[in-house]
């Protein structure tokens, strides 16, 4: 009797600001059949987010991303329980919709740093690799337009200065990262044609499936190569 083939376990972050189809993506991603198996029914496949708001009961409240000093060790805790999850679970697939990076950038905008020290090194032999989701900067404007007709809350869209300086900060932050990097500009572009674009890059750098031995979609001993580009 031949043997199955492993299976399909791709560990997608998706990174980008506001206004780039992460969420839209991310959803796209978890039931298309190239980048998890073709499905005949819909069952649990999980999307997580460090955007979730749940560190205080308020809603809108801080996130893992977005956490004051206060909530900064729930936060860090956060993050390295997603993460041991990940490892023991490591033949299954993970699509995220922001993580450390948006982190990272949060804080260092706010005058802090996220110590996620370490975090790389444990997602880098799970086959982690990074979409960062742009959008060229006089976009941005008819993006907001199209999201206000179904925001719950749309005076978070008010300053398009503050989505420009941070798809800046993460493209600084992604260059620097050992994850190997997708940079996927969005605007003008269907959702279904980016989770294409997606797929047709892990299966070119071998991220579909679970690592068997050098890490995946890095020649060895890479960090911080330049971001793949797709356009």
């Amino acid at each position: 009797m031949a043997e199955s083939a492993p299976p399909l376990c791709p560990k997608i972050i998706l990174e980008g600001t506001r206004l780039t189809r992460k969420t839209e993506l991310a959803f796209a991603l978890n039931e298309h059949p190239r980048v998890v198996g073709p499905r005949r029914y819909r069952y649990h496949s999980p999307v997580i987010s460090g955007e979730w708001g749940g560190l205080t009961n308020q809603a809108w409240g801080p996130s893992p991303i977005s956490f004051g000093p206060e909530e900064e060790p729930a936060a860090v805790e956060v993050f390295r329980t997603w993460t041991r999850l990940f490892e023991l679970h490591r033949y299954y697939s993970w699509i995220v919709d922001r993580f450390h990076l948006s982190a990272r950038a949060d804080q260092q905008r706010r005058g802090r740093d996220f110590d996620d020290a370490g975090l790389e090194e444990r997602l880098l032999p799970l086959g982690f690799a990074i979409v960062l989701c742009t959008r060229a900067e006089e976009t941005f404007a008819s993006a907001r337009e199209e999201r206000l007709l179904v925001s719950a809350k749309p005076d978070q869209y008010d300053d398009l200065g503050f989505f420009l300086a941070e798809q800046r900060a993460l493209r600084r932050l992604a260059a620097a990262s050992r994850l190997p990097v997708l940079e996927l500009e969005v605007a003008g572009r269907t959702v279904g044609d980016l989770a294409e674009e997606v797929a047709d890059w892990l299966d070119h750098r071998d991220l579909l499936r679970a690592p068997t031995g050098a890490v995946p979609g890095r020649p060895a001993g890479a960090a911080g190569a330049a971001l793949d580009q797709v356009r």
